[in-house]
């Protein structure tokens, strides 16, 4: 019979001198169209560096004080409270309208001032500052007849709900007043 000869073929290779490059153009390209995303933070307006404090008389009856120390213990008006007290607190200081003399006066003399030690969380911190804000977004709510959630569903671009909203700001203003922290006491 007829034997017939294979030759033997050599194992084929792969050509890697340019997958270093190919490697570092990925890389930039990568680097280059990914979007990093940013954290948002609290959204707040600090005074400048050059600005005087601005100074007006308060009646101390419209002034609600909310403490915390550095455990977290929450202070309202001197008196022990939980966090979860603070919102519902906070809603009686000021839609009390002149009715009770410990209680502000009206809605848009109430001034709701936080102070807090220097030890104290800034999760703490944050959260006394959410239980005041959530505070007076129920009330403004209240105020249009809608329930929280449907408030924060206002379309601020559309006028109408827009209108809403700042008629709800003008009857509910938020004054919060952040005052400088005091050093730890236990």
């Amino acid at each position: 019979m007829f034997k017939s000869k294979k030759k033997k073929r050599q194992a084929g290779e792969v050509n890697t001198g340019s997958t270093a490059d190919i490697a570092f153009l990925l890389l930039i390209f990568f680097l280059v169209t990914t979007q990093i995303a940013s954290e948002v933070g609290i959204p707040m307006m600090l005074p400048s560096k050059d600005s005087e404090p601005h100074m007006t008389h308060i009646n101390e009856r419209n002034v609600y004080n909310v403490l915390i120390n550095s455990n977290g213990e929450l202070m309202l008006d001197e008196q022990r409270a939980e966090m979860s007290e603070l919102s519902q607190k906070v809603k009686q200081f000021i839609d009390n309208r002149g009715v009770e003399d410990n209680l502000s006066q009206s809605p848009n003399k109430a001034v709701v001032s936080i102070k807090a030690d220097r030890g104290t969380t800034y999760n703490s911190y944050i959260q006394a500052l959410d239980g005041v804000k959530q505070a007076y977004n129920e009330l403004r709510a209240e105020h249009l007849g809608l329930s929280t959630l449907d408030f924060a569903k206002l379309d601020l671009k559309n006028p109408i709900q827009r209108e809403k909203f700042e008629q709800a700001k003008d009857a509910y203003p938020m004054m919060i007043s952040e005052a400088n922290p005091s050093q730890a006491v236990k």
